[in-house]
């Protein structure tokens, strides 16, 4: 296998099979001397996990993992694994997992010595500066899915308990100070995860090509993110040990992580709310979205999207490129609407609200108001 190298941006990466074995030279590149693990509970007794842990005792860091993470993270995780990090004297976080794991990892190492809460670092402005910016711990980012990419990202989503608003919490240094992106680790992920990552992947790069502020090179980094999923998703689906249909997986998600800062918007928007509430997966709420999304924003979009159908090798234009995000759906077995995650119509509403307070609402190309973001929900559900 050749998909192999070294890459430094927007981070540094270890991008390749069997790359987990450098774990503790990451660490040790990251001044990490006594890692906590923070992972899902899902991933906790793994091989994979263990096989890290193992790595790092056997390189003398110790084998200290915290798990208790929520698909969805809340604040009362980030309290327990700060707790889990002071108690054990850490100096660094392995981020490990899929996205609760990386978010809530980064979180951590972002708040262990902070004095304010964490909803006063919310993505707002610049809200950031209020930090403490050399009280933040370096971080190890390794993924075992292709979607998020949370781990070339500077921010993580958290989940209020007690409001159950999703906000997404930013700094700089943030950023992962290293990566590992071995795809040999997302090999056992079930079906049904590979295409909800997969899926959430492609909605990062389709909402920042689509998004209507200036960034070329994120325009440019999306457009063959879209390419490396459309390719290379429904081989990874079929065939769980085809590497390099799976390393190019992790390259798009990294890609649209990357992408996104250029704007994410409405798929986003109406996604949190539904996660938050219903605690339904991320990547497949957005899967399920996108087609309503892309018909209310097609005034806006049409001829950017039809130039990303040809650049894909889609012909027909705005319709073509629709009829493919339809057909790809169908065929990796997305569900069509949102009622078969179990979302109901009674909180429309309330969800409605909650989507216009979402900071990516600001980045959708049509504006989004109460009227349209209804009819969103309505047509979603």
């Amino acid at each position: 296998m050749r998909l192999n190298g070294n890459w430094s941006y927007p981070n540094a990466i270890r991008f390749g099979a069997g790359r987990i074995s450098e774990l503790a030279e990451a660490c040790a590149e990251a001044g990490i001397k006594r890692p906590l693990l923070v992972t899902d509970r899902g991933l906790a007794d793994l091989p994979i996990t263990q096989n890290a842990l193992d790595l790092l005792e056997a390189a003398g860091l110790g084998r200290a993992m915290f798990f208790e993470v929520d698909a969805n993270p809340t604040d009362k995780n980030l309290e327990a694994g700060i707790s889990a990090f002071k108690a054990g004297n850490h100096d660094g976080v392995v981020a490990f997992g899929g996205g609760s794991g990386l978010d809530l990892g980064k979180l951590v190492a972002f708040m262990a010595e902070q004095t304010r809460p964490v909803w006063d670092f919310a993505d707002i402005g610049d809200w950031w500066k209020r930090a403490n910016s050399d009280a933040i711990y370096p971080i190890v980012a390794v993924p075992t899915t292709a979607g998020t990419g949370s781990e070339v990202g500077r921010a993580g989503v958290l989940t209020d308990s007690q409001t159950h608003v999703k906000k997404i919490i930013f700094h700089p240094k943030v950023l992962p100070a290293a990566v590992i992106c071995d795809p040999e680790l997302t090999v056992g992920m079930p079906k049904i995860i590979t295409v909800g990552t997969g899926m959430d992947a492609f909605a990062h790069c389709l909402e920042a090509f689509s998004s209507p502020f200036y960034h070329p090179m994120s325009q440019g980094i999306a457009l063959e993110g879209m390419r490396l999923v459309k390719e290379n998703l429904p081989l990874a689906a079929a065939d769980p040990q085809n590497l390099d249909a799976r390393a190019h997986m992790m390259s798009a998600a990294a890609m649209g992580a990357t992408a996104f800062q250029k704007g994410l918007g409405a798929v986003h928007s109406i996604s949190h709310p539904v996660g938050a509430i219903y605690n339904t997966h991320h990547g497949l709420t957005n899967a399920v979205v996108i087609p309503p999304v892309l018909r209310l924003n097609r005034p806006a979009i049409e001829e950017r999207i039809g130039e990303a159908a040809a650049y894909l090798g889609i012909a027909g234009g705005f319709d073509g490129f629709f009829d493919y995000v339809m057909k790809l759906r169908a065929d990796l077995g997305v569900p069509d609407k949102l009622r078969e995650l179990g979302v109901g119509t009674d909180r429309i509403d309330e969800l409605a609200d909650m989507a216009l307070e979402d900071p990516t609402a600001m980045g959708n190309p049509v504006k989004l108001t109460k009227e349209n973001t209804v009819g969103l929900y309505q047509a979603c559900i």
